[in-house]
């Protein structure tokens, strides 16, 4: 069952950003089918990715959400779509997603070494 932390905003974020992300090949009308293809499959992985972290978190999903957002950064030069209005939009959108993904793990791991500070006191 879906269990609100306060990072879950994070993981919103990250869902609406590859919810845009699989949209814009029709906002923008992407040209090559290259392209479409790895914006749909890149939009679509964050998008889903995304709500399993919401229904059930795991720090691996932020990992890949972190990766996916890197592939995102990289593509356009691995695929060759550079100068155009898609690169602009997946290096945009890929930083955002890496971002979110790198601030919820810092999150965790400063709440979870917390934990462990507090835990250790207390047994004392």
């Amino acid at each position: 069952m879906l269990k609100w932390r306060k990072e879950s905003i994070l993981d919103i974020y990250n869902l609406l950003l590859g919810l845009f992300l699989f949209a814009t090949p029709w906002l923008f009308a992407y040209r090559s089918g290259d392209v479409r293809i790895d914006v749909w499959v890149s939009g679509a992985a964050v998008a889903v990715v995304s709500i399993a972290a919401l229904i059930a978190f795991s720090a691996w999903k932020e990992w890949l959400n972190l990766l996916l957002g890197a592939w995102l950064i990289v593509s356009p030069w691995a695929i060759g779509f550079t100068h155009t209005r898609a690169m602009h939009y997946s290096v945009g959108v890929g930083t955002a997603i890496a971002f979110f993904a790198a601030i919820e793990l810092l999150l965790i791991s400063d709440a979870s070494a917390q934990d462990s500070v507090s835990h250790g006191s207390a047994s004392t």
